[in-house]
């Protein structure tokens, strides 16, 4: 039996011990009243020290509050009971003429040079599968050998999903062999930005924290191209958490110019279909991560209306920013995923069951057409000549075209609040084990900083910034309800920022290249739910041109 009276100091320097280990556990989570005070500066504000004295019991009450909240699991599928509605007052959208029955042509033949085909359109493909010149197999193991020789250099995939590629690419071939086709895309490969959910393969947001993360949930855009017949063939590359060009892995490149990224987030979508890794391919967007890869790179992107595509199984940035769309050689590719990927999904509550379509018979040349005029002119980008070029070439097609301004007596400097916000809630369990710090960037301008700094948001400004934005739809609706499209520059105005606040659906499309060889491109902006009428006029622009059908040398061996 041990002695009582030399075990009562062990206990009581091990009594201390915990009281001490308990307080500081404690005072980690207070607060004192200087604390608060110098808060006051962070967010503009001044309150009396009376004041303050009184607000002290309830910011420590709302402290519990946010410990309770952090202590119950999110499931990253959960959206914020407030959703974002982008419809302005009174809003009527413009009436859809449906899909067309995809054309596919009966006189493509298989190229001498094999490596042509990584430059075919969906259409080209789908001949040479339909009429029996190539199987879905062949095809697949075409795209997928591409990968594996360029891919070294580009850095533009993450996950080449070979085994489920190959099972659907027979599954493909025995189905047409059975007298069975499901349309236009049956046997042609893709890929998808690796924020998209696949079962089976991991999903790796392009960041290290969660390079080895698997769902068991395949997303609804993946599985709507599956049923269509559709062979996915990789996971591309996401800059980290949907953030520039740079992920886990290295950095992206540009297939023009390997010495430049390929720009973000959907770099790896946009370089890989640039050097003809795959046919299309489907990115994100939040604030430019479809228009600015595909401009970088040479490709035509599609930005959708928000809510018009599903993002179930698809990592979120901003619940009430994010769009999916597809990437491809041209715009009747990017109209021909965009059928298949569109419409109401029960999974995910911000999507939509308005009318869409293509009418790709219509006369371009009834469409009301705007162009920003000022922003256009005050341009000072080595793309301005091809952007003058461009609406040379709307003219000739008997485009008349009014000037327009963007409205410009808005806070436009307050808006990223928003996309921080959302951004900082999702990734909230990120910041808060500290794992954030494990991410590849960590300068001013990273993720892993942005998602920190999110911590410092009041919820009343996040608040006030989107009742601005409420402001901001009306006017942007007023400038645009009485157009079809309005042409704009890509970069370098405020088209970006409004059009992704407010939801618009735009279409990048390829102007050429610049004196340094590098491509440029132009952006057409259309109303909600109306991608048919910037589909209709970017088809017919590329129809005038061969702007599209240009590809990086390099990568034809």
């Amino acid at each position: 039996m041990r002695d009582p009276i030399k075990t009562k100091p062990v206990l009581f320097v091990f009594a201390i011990l915990v009281f001490m280990l308990c307080a500081c556990g404690a005072s980690k989570h207070k607060f004192s009243k200087r604390d608060v005070k110098g808060a006051q500066n962070l967010v503009g504000v001044a309150f009396t020290k009376k004041q303050l004295d009184t607000l002290y019991p309830y910011l420590e009450r709302n402290r519990e509050g946010y410990d309770s909240l952090r202590t119950y699991e999110l499931d990253y599928t959960v959206f914020p009971a407030i959703k974002f509605d982008p419809l302005p007052l009174n809003f009527n959208p413009k009436p859809q003429a449906g899909f067309p029955s995809w054309e596919i042509p009966t006189d493509v033949e298989l190229p001498n040079n094999k490596s042509q085909l990584a430059f075919y359109t969906i259409p080209q493909l789908a001949s040479l599968i339909k009429h029996g010149k190539i199987t879905s197999v062949a095809l697949t193991q075409f795209f997928i050998d591409r990968i594996k020789k360029y891919d070294g250099i580009l850095q533009s995939t993450i996950t080449i999903t070979e085994e489920m590629a190959m099972e659907q690419a027979k599954k493909m071939d025995a189905e047409l062999q059975a007298g069975k086709y499901r349309g236009i895309l049956h046997g042609i490969p893709y890929g998808v930005k690796d924020l998209i959910s696949v079962k089976g393969y991991k999903t790796t947001w392009g960041a290290e924290p969660y390079k080895n993360q698997e769902f068991d949930m395949t997303a609804t855009v993946v599985e709507k191209l599956q049923e269509a017949g559709g062979v996915l063939i990789a996971k591309l590359v996401s800059g980290s958490l949907a953030r520039g060009d740079v992920w886990f892995g290295g950095k992206t490149k540009n297939p023009w110019d390997i010495k430049q990224g390929a720009s973000g987030s959907s770099a790896g979508s946009g370089s890989a279909t640039s050097a003809g890794l795959v046919p299309f391919a489907l990115g994100t967007e939040t604030l430019g991560s479809i228009t600015s890869p595909s401009t970088r790179n040479g490709i035509t992107g599609l930005r959708p209306t928000y809510g018009r595509v599903s993002r179930y199984g698809v990592m979120s940035l901003s619940w009430s920013m994010d769009k999916i769309g597809p990437m491809a050689r041209n715009a009747q590719d990017c109209a021909i995923v965009y059928n298949i990927i569109s419409g109401k999904d029960p999974k995910d509550p911000t999507t939509t069951d308005y009318p869409f379509g293509f009418d790709k018979n219509k006369d371009v040349t009834t469409l009301k057409v705007g162009y920003l005029k000022k922003d256009i002119d005050k341009d000072t980008s080595k793309s301005k000549d091809n952007l003058t070029k461009a609406l040379a070439v709307f003219n000739k097609m008997g485009i008349k075209m009014d000037s327009l301004e963007l409205p410009d007596d808005v806070p436009f400097n307050s808006f990223d609040i928003i996309l921080r916000a959302e951004a900082g809630a999702f990734f909230d369990d990120l910041v808060l084990s500290s794992d954030v710090d494990k991410m590849v960037e960590q300068d001013q301008s990273s993720r892993a900083n942005s998602l920190r700094q999110a911590r410092f948001i009041p919820a009343v400004e996040y608040l006030q910034a989107n009742r601005h934005r409420e402001v901001l739809i009306a006017k942007m609706n007023e400038l645009i309800k009485d157009y079809d499209v309005i042409i704009s520059p890509s970069f370098g105005n405020r088209q970006l920022v409004i059009t992704n606040l407010t939801g618009h659906p735009v279409i990048s499309i390829p102007t050429g290249l610049d004196k340094d060889k590098h491509p440029t491109s132009i952006t057409l902006v259309g109303n909600l739910y109306d991608e048919a009428s910037i589909l209709l006029l970017a088809k017919a622009f590329q129809e005038q041109t061969d702007f599209d059908e240009m590809h990086p040398e390099g990568y034809m061996d």
